[in-house]
């Protein structure tokens, strides 16, 4: 009678366990499947075969497989950023990696140059696109001409975002495929593990605490997710990818048993942490973008600085609560996708960021995106788990309306919208790359 006891005891406290793990989850197994599922055959449209011709006459002679940032004909061009932000699906082979990743190296900028518009590609820039058909890098959004790249609109410096990614792409490389050699490869005369380094050391940073900085003279987009946008003085979102990269970059030279560099950048990662949140927090506990123009509270680094563990003690705890309450209000989510900036946080009644081109409520200047969808559930999870999941299932609920797989005119993953009727480039990789990143990671 005792063992029976105590086996239904074991199997009452297991079957807690289980329970109480399915409550963490912010989505559903079946949810899950689904998503992950759609990022695979987005990600699958979103592939350019060697010798494979698409937008009727570009031609990828690369000899290797890149992916762009969706399927279709939008963006034709071999994207670095969109697709590093897709490399912890899984769904990238190692020898696509290593393409991809060889291909980012041998196309970093080897000299300083001024561009005939009058912009400056620094040494050991990074491409913001590389064309397939003859490898050129593109170092400026906005445009696919080598000649004519570079101006005021898109910046005066390249995106400062793309370099941190180049050192995220060499090491989820190393770690998915345990080749800690590469780091040694030479690219064009220099070692790869040499090029991060002067990568890292591109943007333009604060003495003191490593926060990447920009102003209106040689200002540089700070995320090439809102190219669009004029954001200067210290940026917060470019910033905490710099963090990202320096935690990496310490983990590279710890494999390399280079104790000296791994500390060094494993410091650098810790100043840029602590400085994060006395540079950018509000008082509500919002990070804002910057401190200089467009500096408007920003929903994206908010959620992300939360995911990457910067946020933390009374921080983090406000920074969850002001999103929690957002969504509770109406001002942050539409169908699970995500804006920029609140609603109630927009510049004035005729544009969201305070310096743009764009119409308000289109593209980065108010529409909503899905790439962000998965960090800010993952925040307001901590705050209120019920609503993170509810966020989640909007956002599953519409890419299940709208998938893409079922022909016609239905396009989702979108790469952004607003209602009633504004959609903009459908199969968007990021979309669901993303967040699907984040909620396998809670699985």
């Amino acid at each position: 009678m005792k063992s029976i006891i105590i086996f239904f005891s074991v199997l009452l406290f297991l079957c807690k366990a289980v329970i109480a793990q399915h409550q963490q989850h912010i989505i559903s197994n079946d949810d899950l499947n689904f998503l992950k599922k759609l990022t695979k055959d987005v990600m699958d449209s979103s592939r350019i075969y060697p010798g494979q011709v698409i937008a009727s006459s570009l031609k990828n002679n690369t000899h290797g497989t890149l992916i762009r940032p969706g399927g279709r004909d939008d963006y034709p061009s071999f994207w670095i950023r969109d697709y590093a932000m897709s490399l912890e699906t899984g769904m990238v082979s190692p020898k696509e990696q290593l393409h991809m990743l060889l291909i980012t190296a041998a196309t970093q900028c080897n000299q300083t140059w001024i561009t005939k518009n009058g912009s400056i590609i620094p040494y050991g820039s990074i491409a913001d696109h590389i064309r397939i058909t003859d490898s050129l890098p593109i170092y400026f959004p906005g445009t696919y001409d080598y000649v004519e790249q570079g101006n005021k609109i898109y910046g005066m410096m390249p995106p400062l975002c793309d370099e941190f990614y180049f050192v995220h792409m060499a090491s989820y490389y190393v770690a998915s495929s345990g080749n800690s050699n590469i780091l040694f490869r030479e690219i064009n005369g220099m070692r790869l593990i040499d090029r991060l380094e002067i990568a890292f050391s591109m943007p333009p940073s604060r003495t003191d605490n490593g926060i990447v900085h920009t102003d209106s003279s040689f200002r540089a987009v700070d995320f090439g997710f809102r190219d669009a946008i004029e954001i200067t003085g210290d940026l917060c979102l470019s910033s905490i990818l710099k963090y990202k990269a320096a935690t990496e970059l310490s983990q590279l030279f710890k494999k390399l048993k280079n104790k000296k560099k791994a500390k060094k950048y494993e410091q650098l990662a810790q100043q840029i942490k602590s400085a994060l949140p006395v540079l950018f927090c509000n008082k509500k506990g919002m990070l804002q973008a910057s401190n200089g123009q467009s500096n408007q509270p920003d929903v994206w680094a908010t959620a992300l600085a939360v995911y990457y563990g910067i946020l933390e003690g009374d921080a983090l705890k406000k920074a969850c609560r002001v999103l929690s309450e957002a969504y509770a209000n109406g001002t942050l989510a539409y169908k699970g996708n995500i804006r920029h900036i609140l609603t109630t946080d927009d510049y004035n009644e005729k544009t969201a960021w305070q310096v743009t081109n764009v119409e308000k409520n289109r593209y980065q200047n108010g529409a909503y995106w899905g790439t962000a969808t998965g960090w800010v559930c993952f925040a307001i999870a901590k705050e209120n788990h019920q609503q993170g999941r509810q966020l989640a299932k909007e956002y599953i609920t519409d890419l299940r309306e709208n998938d893409f797989r079922k022909g016609g005119s239905y396009g989702a993953p979108y790469e952004c919208f607003y209602p009633p009727e504004y959609k903009q480039n459908p199969l968007y990789l990021a979309t669901v790359a993303c967040p699907y990143i984040v909620f396998k990671s809670l699985f």
